[in-house]
């Protein structure tokens, strides 16, 4: 059992709060041991509004993952969402001291390093930097300096930015419910490696992901993330405007969006009609889905405009930014129907539906390729990926003891084995800092 390294999956989300259980099969796909579900209750638009509720809804869901999978969990991995992360570009360099030698992993780092010294507004934190191409001398466009010749390195990143405050409150969950925290990712990243293929992200394409209380944006070009962003609106917005729109209550609001919702008006004949309960012995109300496709669709063209601006922003128009894989849709809110539609005809884009599938074992559950897994089983295959890495480092470690045994003057190379990434120490300082609280 040990030789097949389990990881586990948290996706905190608005409306629902899963953890999964998995691990990679022979064949290196993801094979999902067990999944635990709970009503997200303490979470607004992504950000915990209710560390309490949160704390109770992240215990009962992995409680239920552990007894299907019958595995303790320890280590999770979370995604991060909400309106206060964003994203910005920035470019940096270094002179290197000895351009003689060529350049290395440690070069990189330190270019990296310097970018997370940049200074932020009070209260955010960097969350991600993320090289996108290089430029050695004056030679631009490069993909991968290491190995070659230069005296001044010099690169653009994408800089991911989030509150302190949010980052720390959902640390403070997963610490209180038992857990401890072995790496945070933004969620629009989890779900993209859980649904799109590497020619989609070679080609150009712009992840949409729908939730409960936001949508989150991640567009990628040539292999690289190019612009992320989160949206603060989503499906429980469309659920409101029904909700006050016919005069309902919520749950009977989100039953009608799940059953009968529709993003095209021109679908529903006006002799299409829905009788809902009254409360307490009221009388039945009778909605018509004309007007309920008419409310769905309103809100939707906003949400979808909102990102369609956002892709602009980004210069899809431009050739050099065109996207051609178009738009991949996914969340729990890409399931209303005739929303890809709808997209295609805003945006004038291909899009799909992006199901998780692509990943998962042959002999997977149906229910786990719906779109609204998508970010738990993308933060399941990162939790995969860095043991995986962890591992790779692991001999090498023992190889540089004996040879920095055997060689004073090797010493120095020590530190570049199990070189943390930034991320690695920002995850390690929110542990002390959460112990220290307690």
């Amino acid at each position: 059992m040990e030789d097949n390294k389990i990881a586990v999956g948290l996706d905190i989300g608005t409306t629902k709060i899963v953890a999964m259980i998995g691990r990679k099969n022979e064949y290196g796909k993801l094979e999902v041991l067990g999944i635990g579900k709970a009503k997200s209750l303490g979470v607004k638009r992504g950000v915990v509004s209710n560390i309490t509720q949160t704390i109770q809804s992240i215990q009962q869901a992995v409680e239920e993952s552990e007894s299907v999978s019958g595995h303790k969990i320890s280590n999770v991995v979370v995604g991060i969402a909400g309106q206060h992360i964003r994203s910005l570009h920035h470019s940096d360099y270094i002179t290197r001291a000895n351009a003689d030698e060529v350049i290395d992993e440690n070069d990189i780092d330190n270019l990296v390093n310097q970018v997370h010294k940049l200074v932020m507004l009070p209260g955010e934190e960097i969350i991600h930097v993320l090289p996108q191409e290089f430029k050695v001398d004056s030679q631009a466009d490069i993909k991968e300096p290491i190995g070659m010749y230069g005296g001044r390195l010099e690169a653009n990143f994408h800089v991911v930015v989030g509150q302190v405050s949010s980052i720390r409150n959902i640390g403070r969950c997963v610490k209180s419910a038992g857990l401890d925290l072995s790496d945070i990712t933004l969620e629009p990243l989890a779900s993209a490696s859980a649904v799109l293929s590497q020619e989609e992200k070679e080609a150009g394409v712009a992840l949409i992901d729908i939730g409960g209380g936001t949508t989150d944006l991640a567009i990628f070009k040539d292999g690289i993330i190019r612009h992320t962003a989160v949206i603060p609106f989503g499906g429980n917005v469309i659920t409101e405007d029904i909700k006050e729109g016919c005069s309902i209550i919520e749950k009977q609001a989100e039953l009608l969006k799940i059953k009968f919702g529709s993003a095209w008006p021109g679908e529903n004949k006006e002799t299409e009609i829905v009788s809902i309960p009254g409360l307490r012995g009221r009388e039945p109300k009778e909605i018509t889905l004309k007007n309920l496709s008419k409310i769905i669709h309103a809100r939707v063209q906003e949400i979808v405009e909102h990102v369609y601006l956002e892709i602009k922003n980004y210069g899809h128009e431009t050739a050099k930014g065109k996207l051609i894989a178009g738009i991949v849709l996914t969340g729990g809110g890409s399931q209303l129907k005739h929303l890809r539609q709808l997209v295609e005809y805003i945006t004038g884009m291909d899009a799909r539906i992006g199901y998780p599938n692509e990943h998962l074992a042959g002999n997977s559950d149906e229910a786990l390729s719906s779109p609204s897994y998508a970010t738990a089983v993308g933060l399941l295959m990162e939790g995969l990926d860095r043991s995986d890495k962890e591992e790779d480092a692991e001999p090498e470690e023992e190889i540089t003891e004996e040879v920095i045994e055997e060689k004073g003057a090797a010493a120095e190379e020590k530190p570049k084995v199990k070189k943390k990434s930034f991320f690695e120490k920002f995850t390690d300082g929110l542990k002390d800092f959460l112990d220290n609280a307690e």
